[in-house]
């Protein structure tokens, strides 16, 4: 690709993704946009792609990883501003606190610990959230003054809540994957009163953050999960327990036809598409062994966010990741509603010259 097709590629795909990239134009849409974990194996630094990093060195390595990406692709693809440091808000507390986790970093990631181990003890817990204030749980003793300063000194309001960690897994680092299915045969009162529970949980929490940002459901439409432990259910103890979260949560903020309601689930996840079609959703990321026709056959109207192994994309297996993206091409024009991307995160290691092949094929594969 000269220059000339590189905009022209741009300009093809900003036209690929009207109408949820269910637009027939003549080329499929690219969801890759790379991610700030990229930066170290592209530019030779050392780091840690899932730990916290300075605000300064962020920026300095997404500068330096942009002027190369414009180079190779055609567009700078990561952020180069970020909040001042004292406009940022204060921490509020998160799901899994309100279920008794802790997050913390191990092996240089984030993880949820678990906080019950038995029937027992899970529905003491409930007991006990049921009895929490969840705004005074979520919201720090000097979040009211810092809004305020924040609000005044650079006219910011915190974000509103609509996305989520989904409630299987959810549910799985709170009590235990092994202990939930068991749960679900065992005491099913029990499993779905835990299910219950999260939905309400979850609508009150994206309340509380509603009002604290100014917005309320009816103003502010969409909602996504990210819920990759949703494999490890049976379509049956699926409908029991995640299915009616999702209902509930969609029914208050995606009402309409249109509104986003979207499944991240990059797992083996595919015998339980029969119930999430249930929910009309309108944007999915599933697993790399669940292909478009299968998907689409449940979900007409979802944008299918990718089927590109994210290994392949990040070890750059050049032949691979021909056949994959060869595959989801021809895919995107038979069915429709396909933007090009990885089923799941982006990773350090992945090269903006994978990119640029991807690319390159979804240009000379137009129609």
């Amino acid at each position: 690709m000269n220059q000339q097709e590189l905009e022209q590629f741009w300009k093809n795909d900003e036209e690929a993704h009207r109408d949820n990239c269910f637009y027939k134009g003549c080329q499929v849409a690219l969801g890759i946009r790379m991610s700030h974990e990229c930066v170290f194996a592209e530019l030779g630094e050392e780091g840690t792609p899932w730990m916290p990093m300075p605000r300064d060195r962020q920026l300095e390595l997404n500068k330096r990883y942009n002027d190369k990406a414009e180079k190779m692709v055609g567009k700078r693809l990561l952020p180069e501003t970020m909040p001042e440091p004292d406009a940022v808000f204060p921490q509020t507390r998160r799901i899994g606190e309100v279920f008794g986790g802790s997050y913390t970093y191990q092996h240089e990631t984030e993880w949820l610990t678990q906080s019950v181990e038995t029937p027992e003890e899970l529905e003491a817990l409930l007991d006990r959230v049921d009895r929490l204030n969840i705004r005074e749980f979520m919201l720090p003793e000097n979040w009211e003054s810092e809004k305020k300063r924040i609000f005044e000194t650079y006219g910011l309001r915190p974000h509103p809540l609509r996305h989520l960690r989904g409630p299987v897994t959810l549910a799985c680092s709170i009590f235990g994957s092994e202990n939930l299915i068991f749960l679900g045969m065992d005491e099913p009162d029990l499993y779905k009163r835990f299910s219950d529970t999260i939905a309400r949980v979850q609508l009150e929490m994206s309340a509380v953050m509603d009002e604290e940002a100014g917005v309320t459901a009816e103003s502010r439409h969409g909602f996504s999960f990210a819920d990759d432990n949703c494999c490890l259910l049976t379509p049956e103890l699926y409908r029991d327990f995640g299915l009616p979260v999702l209902r509930r949560v969609f029914a208050h903020y995606s009402p309409d036809p249109d509104d986003m309601r979207y499944q991240h689930s990059d797992s083996a996840m595919a015998h339980i598409i029969p119930e999430l079609a249930e929910l009309d959703l309108t944007g999915v990321n599933f697993g790399p062994t669940v292909m478009v026709p299968e998907i689409r056959k449940y979900l007409p109207r979802a944008r299918i966010d990718g089927c590109i192994a994210p290994f392949t994309f990040m070890r750059n297996q050049e032949e691979q990741l021909r056949m994959e993206v060869k595959r989801d091409i021809d895919y995107g024009f038979e069915y429709g509603g396909v933007n090009i991307s990885t089923a799941g995160s982006i990773n350090n290691g992945s090269l903006l010259s994978s990119m640029r092949l991807i690319m390159e094929l979804i240009w000379e594969n137009r129609r």
